[in-house]
Parts: C-alpha cells; structure tokens; sequence
C-alpha cells in the first residue's frame, strides 16, 4: 500500500487546514498522523481504529484536531482548526496496528506504510 499525503501549507495563526491521505489499493488497517517539527522527535498526533473507527489525539491537538476516514475513497483526513505557531511540522500519515490503552494510543508501524509527508507552517 503506498500513501499519499497532502493539504499543507503557510497558514496564520488561528486558521484552518485540512489534511489528506489517500491509500492505494483496499487499506483495512488503522490510519494515523504523524508529526515532526525541526529539531524535534517525530510524535503521534492523531489514530482512527480500523476496528470500530473510535479516534485518538495528542493531548497537544485535542479540540481542535479532528481526523476521520472515507473508506469509499480510501482517504484519511485531518481537520486542523485554530492552528498554532508550535504546530509548524512536517504531517505524516502512516497505516499500522493499533493499541490503546484509555485515552492512550500506540500505532505499530513496523508492518505498515508512511507517505511522504507535507509541510504545514503556522505563521504570521
């Protein structure tokens, strides 16, 4: 499976973006945004369940992240209101499985795919 991420860009503070990843060929695994910024570790910020579609956030993103999936079109999207400047990164989307725990979340990717990445900068 070969993901494509897409949808960034410059934005200012307080505005909007959203985020695509499309899968090609059946993806039946769970989907997850990924991101690094400069100088940083790479952290999760957002899963849906393959399973029962239930979505897990980054406490960093909560309320403002939302991400969902349109199986028909094999795209995961991730909403992205009132951005911040400290949500300047590279986006990845990656498929894997899942492990929650609570409101915890961990995406095995060993097995899985990562598209390429966008850039998404917040800035005035």
């Amino acid at each position: 499976v070969q993901l494509q991420a897409s949808g960034g860009g410059l934005v200012q503070p307080g505005e909007s973006l959203r985020l695509s990843c499309v899968a090609s060929g059946f993806t039946d695994t769970s989907v997850g945004w990924f991101r690094q910024a400069p100088g940083k570790e790479r952290e999760g910020v957002s899963v849906i369940s393959r399973r029962d579609g239930r979505t897990y956030y980054a406490d960093s993103v909560k309320g403002r992240f939302t991400i969902s999936r349109d199986n028909a079109k094999n795209t995961v999207y991730l909403q992205m209101n009132s951005l911040k400047p400290e949500d300047t990164a590279v986006y990845y989307c990656a498929t894997g499985v899942l492990s929650t725990f609570g409101s915890s979340w961990y995406l095995n990717t060993d097995s899985g795919s990562w598209g390429q990445g966008t850039l998404v900068t917040v800035s005035s």
